[in-house]
């Protein structure tokens, strides 16, 4: 597991660092630790990261100018701040966890279980997602989402205005992170349950899901029982 840790408060990133190495001793984590939004952008675009423990007050600049580059990328995080009023809102950006500082061994190693079983306890608060449109960050209402479709190790957001986004996290990441109510229709296909307006079949058990936007989605057999349920 390769760990990047943005805190700008060296005490706070020494125990970080050591707590997280304690529990994962077994595992070879690599943690790399920098103190400033700057660093964090630069470590972030040149090397390989699978989990970002982030803080949200680094030397006078918000964490949130990183977090929204971080939720576009396929890397998990973790918000680390003693600012817990904005747990909701990093919450809407889709952080696997919020751990309030001062933080202990046994808070750490919930917030890695979250990480390795994929926790979805707090994706009913999702709101946002974040996506790179020409090289700038922007956010996307999740509400404005009718269904994302895999593209390779990537994602493509299909929007009710029209619009189509490309998301760095793979369509089974997102799977495990947008809210209840986007169900796995098809091996390529998420499906956001509002936009349903109906389920068609074909001769040779062929199954579709008709939208809002009046597009039509292929449903997998072996789906179609569960969907049935779903759209009662």
């Amino acid at each position: 597991m390769r760990i990047l840790i943005v805190e700008d408060e060296a005490m706070v990133a020494r125990r970080l660092q050591r707590l997280l190495r304690l529990l994962l001793d077994h595992e070879g984590a690599q943690i790399q630790q920098v103190d400033s939004v700057s660093a964090a952008f630069a470590w972030i675009n040149t090397q390989p990261v699978d989990v970002l423990f982030l803080d949200l007050n680094l030397n006078g600049r918000s964490g949130f100018e990183v977090l929204g580059e971080a939720v576009a990328r396929p890397f998990q995080t973790v918000i680390v701040s003693a600012h817990d009023d904005q747990a909701i809102k990093a919450f809407e950006y889709g952080v696997t966890d919020f751990v309030a500082k001062p933080f202990n061994q046994q808070r750490l190693a919930l917030a890695l279980s979250r990480l390795q079983h994929r926790d979805t306890s707090s994706r009913a608060n999702m709101r946002l997602l974040a996506v790179r449109v020409r090289g700038e960050i922007q956010t996307v209402a999740i509400e404005l989402v009718l269904y994302v479709q895999g593209a390779g190790d990537y994602a493509e957001l299909h929007c009710a205005d029209g619009s189509t986004h490309l998301h760095d996290k793979s369509l089974s990441a997102l799977e495990h992170l947008l809210p209840g109510r986007f169900i796995r229709v098809h091996r390529s296909y998420l499906v956001n349950l509002t936009a349903v307006d109906g389920l068609r079949s074909e001769p040779g058990s062929r199954y579709w899901l008709s939208l809002s936007n009046n597009e039509e989605i292929p449903v997998s057999r072996s789906r179609v029982a569960a969907l049935r349920e779903q759209m009662i």
